[in-house]
Parts: C-alpha cells; structure tokens; sequence
C-alpha cells in the first residue's frame, strides 16, 4: 500500500519545488531589472517622509518588499497557532490570509494615489469596453492585471465559497468596480475605466487558474469544523 503513494507524492512535491525555484529566480530578475528605479526612493522611505516614498509607485513597491519578512513571520505565527489548535491545512490557510492582504493592499495605494489634479480637476468615466485598452500601454495593462491577482490566487484556497471561476470573475470585478467608484467620487484626478474593471477581473481569475490544485472545497472546509469540534 504505501509502494503506491510514495511515487505519487514525490513528484508533486519536486514540481513544487522547481515552482517555489522559479519563483524566486524570477523575482530576483525582476528586482535586479528594476533596481535603479526603487532605489530612488530608498532615501524617502528610510527617513520615513510622506514625499518621494508613500506617495511614488516606487516608493510603495520598495515598501512592499522590504516588508516581506514580516508577512512570512505572520503567516508562520498563525500557521503554528493553528497546527496547536489541530486547524486542518494550517500553512495553505494562513499563506492565503496574509498573501490575500499583502499581495492587495499595495496596489489598492497605488491606484488610489490621487493625481496633480486631485479635487480641482472634474470627475471621468470612461464607460465604452475596449476603448482605452491601446492607451494603457504593456506597463499599464500589466499592473492593472496584478491588482486583484492575490486576491484571485489565494481566496479560493481560504475560502471554498469562492472556488470557482465565475465566483472569483465576480469577485475581481466587483472590487475593482468599488475603486473606480471611489476613484470618480473622490475625483483623485484619474479615469473610472471599464477597461480597468475588465482587465483587473482578467487578471484575478488568470491568478486563481494558476493556485487551482490548492483549492479549498467544501468538503474540507466541513471535515475542519467537524475536526475543531470534536477539539
């Protein structure tokens, strides 16, 4: 019996291994590429000033990954604390609570970041599909799909209520019409596309295709509560 599970479990784990590898290689590129750029604001960001740090992609990038150590600890912190409780899963659902947060929350800043002219300038809306997808540019069509890609990755491995396709289509997209709502209200000097609507929902699900062997089910989310009752 166990000569049958041995084979099965152990490429599933070296896959997941050369995944976890070429992640890292790929951000390590990805930071060495951009290096000159971020570093611009590391002298705004180490003295903590509002300028040139808090209100600059670059600045909130550098944030972000400077604060990476954190986010594992917190994670690890909860993962331990639910593997005492007899929690199952621990790691995935703890990986997915703060991946959820940490990978969202920055680019939420980001597209909220108000223009030069933020409060003076009218409101726009931009409500014809396609149309301002050629002004985006690569850069542009790319940050838009990252925006709610966490989200789409890790809420279907939290949540099983979100484990499907059209759950997290809707879930992307409702969100990011909530910023461009707040983008016109707010009037922060930036376009409410439904462009962005379109491409930010494409690029939640495009991230949940990507995490969909670790789903959570139903299934699994009964047999936890069954678990920490019998607890």
């Amino acid at each position: 019996m166990t000569h049958d599970t041995t084979p099965s479990t152990t490429p599933g784990r070296t896959r997941g291994i050369a995944l976890l590898v070429l992640a890292v290689l790929g951000l390590a590129g990805a930071l060495f590429v951009v290096r000159g750029p971020l570093m611009m604001s590391a002298p705004a960001c180490m003295s903590a000033r509002w300028h040139g740090c808090f209100d600059t992609f670059n600045g909130v990038v550098l944030l972000t990954l400077a604060g990476l150590p954190l986010a594992t600890l917190v994670a690890w912190a909860l993962a331990r604390l639910r593997a005492a409780a007899g929690v199952m899963s621990p790691w995935r659902i703890s990986l997915a609570e703060v991946g959820m947060v940490y990978g969202t929350v920055p680019f939420l800043w980001m597209t909220m970041m108000p223009g030069g002219g933020a409060g003076t300038v009218p409101a726009r809306v931009s409500l014809v599909p396609l149309r301002d997808l050629a002004t985006m540019g690569p850069l542009g069509i790319g940050g838009n799909l990252l925006v709610f890609a966490a989200l789409g990755f890790f809420a279907p491995m939290r949540f099983a209520a979100t484990a499907s396709l059209p759950r997290v289509l809707a879930l992307g997209a409702g969100c990011s019409v909530l910023v461009e709502t707040a983008q016109y209200v707010l009037r922060l000097d930036r376009v409410s596309s439904v462009d962005d609507v379109l491409v930010n929902a494409t690029g939640a699900v495009l991230a949940a295709l990507a995490s969909r062997r670790w789903w959570r089910t139903p299934g699994q989310s009964s047999h936890t509560s069954a678990v920490c009752r019998a607890t």
